[in-house]
């Protein structure tokens, strides 16, 4: 190209780039509010840039290159692309910027390279290597998101990671709330854990909420090999059933919802329940929440055995039948809150054996079965058994 033609056509790429970038705004719903103020004419810094590298080219002796970006504007297209990952946008808007500024950049320097007399087969060269250049930056783009999503989805995850651990060994709010931020997550109202098999956690995690964290850091192993630990949002109230059936035959054990910065509570429930190992099978989900009462009473085996010595203590001088049949009927009393009828129909007996029974009881344990204290010992003590 003529360089007196290609003077012309730098003179004008201030206000092409400001036509661009106008026209991408309107037409590019994505960056409507994105390219306006500093980083509009940060935009159309970089789109005159570009126009003038390949103005340069065209109009040197470069000829058959002219259509290959320089190193500066190749630089700038990759960035624009890794910075559309970081900022969560796809490809499509970019694209469609590329398209606008392409047409844009033709109408406006066709003209003058048409009022400079350049021929038909100079002006099909122009046009040619024009959109050749404008595809080869958007190409270039296109690899610098490819490379910003895989560097900014590793990034992420690293956070996720770093946020799933500090939410299960007890960091403080404020803490978890700067790493939730950091990571772009979105708090739920609760969180839930899961301790499920390692090799089930990743089928499982499509049906659930987007936002369950993933960690096996820490996660303790079930009897039937490693595990991994869910944390799954807003599974509380009429959404825990929902949970419990989506994880029938998996064998996970859910720990309680609490609120999500408290959600250490409910990991630290789920894995006592793991290691007492109170599933009936490896394939049973078990839910915390229907063994209360097992948690509480195997929590610690050498108390309970302790407390059944203690409260037992009066049946010590019994031969080992007699004592079975009265502990059996001690436990059929409290259950039944004395009514000796149920307690004969549960036992095969007749209600006068039941109270023969207990006559026995009441001389070896006097006042005490009258005692509110010794009746909780007892039952915990025998509700055990």
């Amino acid at each position: 190209m003529p360089e007196g033609l290609a003077a012309a056509m730098r003179s004008v790429l201030p206000s092409v780039a400001e036509r661009t970038v106008a026209a991408i705004v309107v037409e590019v719903p994505a960056y409507t509010e994105v390219f306006t103020g500093g980083t509009g004419r940060k935009l159309e810094t970089a789109v005159r840039l570009a126009l003038g590298g390949f103005l340069e080219l065209t109009s040197g002796a470069g000829g058959v290159v002219a259509s290959t970006p320089m190193v500066p504007s190749l630089d700038g297209a990759y960035e624009l692309g890794v910075g559309e990952a970081r900022s969560g946008r796809s490809m499509d808007a970019l694209q469609a910027a590329y398209r606008v500024g392409a047409r844009i950049a033709w109408r406006e320097l066709s003209t003058i390279a048409t009022s400079g007399d350049l021929s038909p087969d100079g002006m099909a060269r122009f046009a040619g290597l024009l959109f050749a250049y404008i595809d080869q930056l958007s190409a270039i783009s296109v690899a610098g998101h490819a490379d910003g999503l895989a560097t900014t989805g590793r990034a992420r995850q690293q956070y996720l990671d770093r946020l799933a651990y500090g939410l299960l060994t007890g960091s403080g709010p404020d803490e978890l709330v700067v790493a939730a931020d950091r990571a772009g997550w979105e708090p739920p109202r609760s969180l839930t854990a899961v301790i499920i098999p390692e090799a089930r956690a990743r089928g499982v995690l499509a049906r659930l909420d987007p936002r369950t964290l993933q960690t096996f850091e820490g996660a303790p192993d079930l009897p039937d090999g490693r595990t991994a630990v869910l944390l799954v949002p807003d599974a509380e109230g009429p959404f825990r059933a929902s949970l419990v059936a989506g994880l029938a035959g998996l064998g996970a054990v859910l720990g309680p919802a609490r609120p999500w910065t408290g959600v250490r509570a409910s990991y630290l429930r789920a894995q006592q329940a793991a290691r007492l190992d109170l599933r009936p099978t490896a394939e049973t989900t078990l839910d915390t929440e229907q063994c209360l009462a097992d948690l509480v009473l195997r929590s610690d085996p050498d108390a309970l055995d302790d407390l059944r010595a203690q409260v037992l203590a009066p049946l010590d001088g019994l031969r080992a039948p007699q004592r079975a049949k009265l502990e059996e009927t001690l436990r059929s009393w409290l259950l039944h809150h004395g009514r000796r009828e149920e307690i004969a129909a549960e036992l095969f007996v007749h209600p006068q054996t039941v109270r023969y029974r207990m006559g026995q009881l009441r001389e070896l344990y006097g006042s005490r079965l009258d005692d509110p204290r010794t009746v909780l010992e007892l039952t915990v003590a025998l509700g055990s058994g």
